[in-house]
């Protein structure tokens, strides 16, 4: 990792932009979230968001985002489903089920500003296996942004995270990775989820970047589907992710797309 990456350090005025855009992108995935059951389809949750968008005066960043080598992402959002790991093109064919677990991504345009975040939904009762991944992976964002502090090495963060994966049996993702998001969707850093050797670069308050693990309850490997955008396990095994943008503080770290009543979880005992 180069510690000579140049991270921006936002202004005043481009935090409380990302602040708005932030808490507007943690309510409107709340409301998706609710339409997660049985019977509905990713598809659904897809139109819902458009609504929710145009009411709010805000716009979807992946509708049509078409990265060099990738076709325009059809939808404004993603949907990943059980081994879907990431990037699942929503669709009205993909009818969930009961126990099925569901990762919403979605990141929204508001006033220029970005505000990215994701999480694990559950359709109706999930397995105590299934459940207990989602567990992890959220552990492993917020174990992640605690990381996250003045003074600290940009790479601490992925090296918590691993850490806390591998001891409670599952892998980590390494192809996908969290960004500095602003104005700009993609900004630098890469933060990646893994511990990597070489410098890192030194954090310092207004500096904002997302944290998403993915986590696999199997191996870490992925392989990309027919549609360009989907990705799986190769072992087809469950994958669960969650994702704040967070912004580096004088004190520490502030998660900007907290959802209405979301609250950090308790540490379990390293």
């Amino acid at each position: 990792m180069d510690s000579e990456v140049a991270i921006a350090v936002k202004s005043d005025a481009d935090i409380a932009k990302m602040r708005e855009a932030g808490k507007l992108a943690g309510e409107i995935l709340d409301d998706i979230g609710g339409a997660v059951r049985p019977g509905a389809s990713t598809g659904d949750l897809e139109r819902r968001c458009r609504r929710l968008l145009k009411e709010t005066g805000a716009r979807s960043a992946t509708l049509n985002y078409a990265p060099e080598g990738h076709p325009p992402f059809p939808a404004a959002l993603c949907a990943s489903v059980n081994h879907q790991v990431c990037h699942g093109v929503p669709s009205r064919e993909r009818v969930l089920r009961g126990g099925d677990i569901v990762n919403v991504d979605l990141t929204i345009i508001k006033d220029g500003y970005h505000g990215d975040t994701s999480r694990m939904f559950y359709a109706g009762n999930p397995s105590a296996p299934a459940r207990r991944l989602c567990e992890v992976a959220r552990e492993c964002l917020w174990r992640g942004i605690r990381a996250a502090k003045p003074g600290a090495p940009l790479g601490d963060i992925g090296r918590e995270i691993e850490t806390f994966a591998r001891a409670r049996g599952c892998s980590v993702v390494h192809e996908y990775c969290g960004h500095g998001v602003g104005r700009k969707f993609h900004e630098p850093p890469q933060v990646v989820h893994f511990a990597k050797r070489g410098r890192s670069p030194i954090l310092r308050p207004g500096m904002i970047f997302t944290i998403e693990p993915m986590i696999n309850a199997g191996r870490r490997k992925t392989r990309v589907l027919a549609d360009g955008w989907t990705v799986v396990t190769r072992d087809k095994s469950l994958s669960a992710q969650w994702e704040h943008t967070i912004l580096v503080t004088e004190t520490g770290s502030e998660a900007l797309t907290l959802a209405p009543n979301e609250t950090p979880p308790e540490f379990t005992p390293d």
